[in-house]
């Protein structure tokens, strides 16, 4: 059986890895450590995105508004000194040629999640707040995340304020998003989750999740990863197949002094075995969970 061999693969596999796949009107067809918690790398981004559109939603923020690009930031540990962003450790050069000047949070929004950029996050969450990102967790269902703290917080991850995530609440956040362009749900408008998720559908990076299916697939990504870390979640849109969603989670994985290849590779090797059972995403083949 599929998930029985996938299973048995990824229990010999080095490190923590943790799967969630299912489709989105279903109960999940197969899981691996669903609930066990990871830091968040990038992925917690799909978070903040949700946080930054509701309030768009409800009228608080206006997407097109130009916004200051500066690079110094408030930490979320108490009395700690305010904080800055390395240009070195992010990954979108675009965002850091307008510090000084300025950026609508639209533009900023696409590239924190297309690009990963740090700066665009820690620019948002200036903007929302870290209790706005954290209803998004809780309105989704997605109970055992949490967004403590924004990218390179060095003073307040050293007290201990971290960001947790879980592949079953990465997926659960995603396909709220989802289904929640196509018919009214907690987290914002029909048009709202529709605008979220095409922003997603506009990932740059596929060197991992995507790297596992056919080639022009419609898949809604966000991925993340720093040393010995590396995530992928997303909603798989297949032409013959109802859509489905996709979460996972490696942690603790070798690295050989190299970035994380190895990760990469299995998370492609897990989205090809999902891909392949697409048309047969039910949920009774569900191994026994460790």
């Amino acid at each position: 059986m599929t998930w029985e061999r996938l299973d048995a693969e990824l229990a010999d596999t080095a490190g923590t890895v943790s799967v969630y796949a299912g489709r989105l009107d279903a109960a999940p067809a197969y899981t691996r450590l669903p609930q066990r918690t990871h830091y968040a790398a990038s992925t917690m981004k799909v978070a903040v995105l949700g946080a930054l559109y509701r309030a768009a939603d409800t009228g608080t923020l206006d997407l097109d508004a130009p916004v200051p690009v500066e690079n110094e930031f408030d930490s979320a540990q108490p009395d700690a000194p305010r904080f800055r962003c390395a240009p070195s450790y992010d990954d979108d050069p675009a965002v850091w040629a307008r510090v000084g000047g300025d950026a609508p949070l639209r533009w900023l929004a696409h590239r924190m999640i297309v690009r990963s950029s740090n700066l665009a996050t820690n620019l948002i969450l200036g903007h929302v707040g870290l209790p706005a990102v954290n209803a998004v967790w809780d309105l989704t269902g997605a109970h055992h995340s949490h967004t403590g703290r924004g990218i390179e917080d060095f003073a307040a991850r050293n007290a201990g304020i971290d960001n947790p995530v879980t592949a079953a609440d990465l997926a659960t956040l995603l396909g709220a998003i989802a289904r929640g362009a196509q018919v009214p749900g907690p987290l914002a408008t029909p048009a709202t989750c529709a605008a979220m998720l095409d922003v997603l559908l506009a990932q740059e990076h596929h060197e991992d999740l995507a790297a596992g299916l056919p080639a022009n697939t419609r898949v809604a990504l966000k991925n993340g990863w720093v040393r010995g870390v590396r995530h992928a979640a997303a909603v798989i849109f297949p032409d013959d197949a109802p859509p489905y969603t996709l979460a996972v989670c490696t942690s603790d994985h070798p690295h050989d002094g190299k970035p994380d290849q190895a990760a990469r590779r299995l998370i492609a090797h897990v989205s090809a075995t999902v891909w392949a059972a697409r048309r047969d995403l039910l949920p009774d083949r569900t191994p026994p969970e460790r």
